[in-house]
């Protein structure tokens, strides 16, 4: 009599197998979330950098035009004999603000001498300007066109310098020679910027 074949039972997983399993398939989707979190966090990260740097890269770029077509000359006053009234230097200021006479251009064909000032307003750095005058020292600089530089501005200072190996001064007055420089600092987002120094043309 021939042995009766054997039938084969199919084992299945124990409670403690099944436990094991779904913990590491738990870990394994633990892990994977916080990877793409790390990802996406670094993202974030890098386009605030990004942002930053364009930004920083945009206000130095724009500053350095308008004070490298500052206007010169020896007339300090801004009065000629047969001349425009706008020719000549022109710079003046506190630590919390600077206006200086420049040539702007608005395309081709529109342009000319103007006054500029750069102040914090609010919690924006705000660049304004206007046609120059007989009277530049006492501008007044409501309702002037504007266009705001820097968003959530903490805190902004501004200094002179007369002279290369000089120290730095709060204040300048239109009624002297240009400084030899002006140094610009500014915090935004809880962030100092690098200090800006620009040599004035003379």
């Amino acid at each position: 009599m021939g042995c009766a074949p054997r039938v084969s039972r199919a084992r299945g997983f124990t409670l403690v197998e099944v436990v094991v399993a779904l913990s590491v398939l738990a870990l394994v989707l633990l892990a994977t979330v916080t990877a793409l979190r790390t990802f996406a966090n670094t993202q974030i990260s890098l386009e605030r950098l990004t942002g930053r740097v364009d930004e920083l890269r945009n206000v130095s770029s724009t500053l350095r035009d308008l004070v490298e077509s500052a206007t010169r000359g020896d007339n300090l006053e801004g009065l000629t004999l047969g001349g425009p009234s706008h020719a000549g230097t022109f710079v003046q200021g506190n630590q919390e603000q600077v206006a200086w006479k420049a040539t702007l251009l608005f395309g081709e064909r529109f342009g000319g001498v103007y006054l500029v000032r750069l102040a914090r307003e609010g919690e924006q750095l705000v660049l304004r300007w206007q046609e120059s005058g007989v009277n530049d020292r006492n501008a007044r600089w409501a309702n002037t066109p504007s266009r705001s530089m820097v968003e959530a501005v903490q805190d902004f200072r501004v200094a002179y310098l007369p002279e290369p190996g000089a120290e730095w001064q709060a204040s300048w007055r239109a009624d002297g020679p240009p400084p030899a420089a002006l140094r610009l600092q500014l915090c935004s987002r809880d962030r100092w910027w690098p200090e800006l120094v620009m040599r004035w043309p003379r």
